[in-house]
């Protein structure tokens, strides 16, 4: 073996954690950490009843949007005859039926499929955009680290609400074809564009907070290249946190978009939304008070789902909410 070969496969073994400086075998430390702290969460959330009611909802909800038919009682959303029009719920059609007699069931059912695609893609796009930009800025430091923060506090000053329906308001007087129609990927983006920083703000500090390790510090005496130290030993560090923001945001974020659909900047019809469903329903309230009822009960309970289970996943990750 080649004095070259000698020194590749000591920095491997060093970035791996699989030799200490005397040489003799140890353990990833980064690994070991990480095991223990999932392994240790999980028996906190095995305990955690919040945490199983959130799951069974969340995976019922998630059901229902991949595959609405099993729950829709084999009718059509699109199926209407006026002549059942605001029909109170009935041992056959349990929510009643629309201002313009279609099946409310199928619809508030048919509805989750838009509001959970928004709910996971938003949050998608905020865990690229902040986990991006917080690991260069926190990595980096210095003017980058300024700049970056920077922008993120221009983006803090605006309420995510009132981002999103400017952006969607001028949206289809432009020329971008992802927001020239407010479809759902639209609402997402527009969502998405206001609600990057905390993810960047909790990436960033972690980042900071690791780079200065000891593991860090000899990977990169060995000659690791800034991404692998990024991606292999700092990154690890900052998913916990992340992961938490995440859960309980797809819930924030289902919740704003039925709140940008009922102001009238969300999505539009022939879309089947909770928001769109609540919004049609509010001037029937007195005659028809399921149209606004159900739908909103449902949107409660998904919201719920998933801030009960990152709530549960917060607690299961704090060493200082372990007895």
């Amino acid at each position: 073996m080649t004095e070259q070969q000698q020194q590749d496969l000591r920095r491997d073994e060093v970035e791996a954690g699989t030799t200490t400086g005397l040489g003799t075998p140890s353990v990833d430390v980064t690994s070991e950490r990480q095991n223990s702290l999932w392994s240790d969460a999980w028996k906190t959330l095995k305990r955690n009843p919040l945490f199983w009611i959130g799951a069974f909802l969340g995976a019922i909800f998630t059901l229902m949007a991949i595959a609405p038919q099993w729950f829709a009682r084999g009718a059509d959303p699109r199926d209407c005859d006026l002549a059942n029009s605001r029909d109170l719920p009935s041992a056959e059609h349990w929510f009643g039926y629309d201002q313009q007699g279609c099946d409310y069931l199928a619809n508030v059912v048919y509805g989750a499929r838009s509001s959970l695609i928004i709910g996971i893609v938003a949050v998608l796009v905020v865990l690229l955009l902040g986990v991006v930009v917080g690991a260069i800025a926190g990595y980096v430091g210095g003017f980058t680290d300024g700049l970056l923060s920077r922008v993120a506090d221009i983006f803090y000053g605006l309420p995510l609400i009132l981002g999103a329906l400017v952006l969607l308001r001028v949206g289809p007087s432009t020329d971008l074809p992802v927001i020239s129609s407010r479809g759902p990927g639209a609402v997402a983006l527009a969502l998405a564009l206001f609600g990057w920083m905390t993810a960047m703000r909790l990436v960033r500090s972690q980042v900071i907070a690791v780079k200065s390790s000891d593991y860090v510090a000899a990977a990169r005496a060995m000659g690791a290249s800034s991404p692998r130290i990024l991606v292999r030993h700092i990154l690890p560090n900052a998913v916990a946190p992340v992961l938490v923001y995440a859960t309980i945001t797809i819930g924030v974020l289902i919740a704003a978009e039925a709140t940008l659909t009922y102001l009238g900047v969300g999505l539009q019809r022939p879309a089947i939304s909770w928001g769109l469903q609540i919004d049609a329903g509010q001037d029937l309230l007195r005659t028809a008070p399921h149209l606004v009822l159900f739908p909103s009960l449902i949107l409660t309970l998904t919201v719920m789902a998933f801030i009960m289970m990152g709530d549960a996943l917060r607690d299961a990750l704090d060493p200082r909410q372990r007895s």
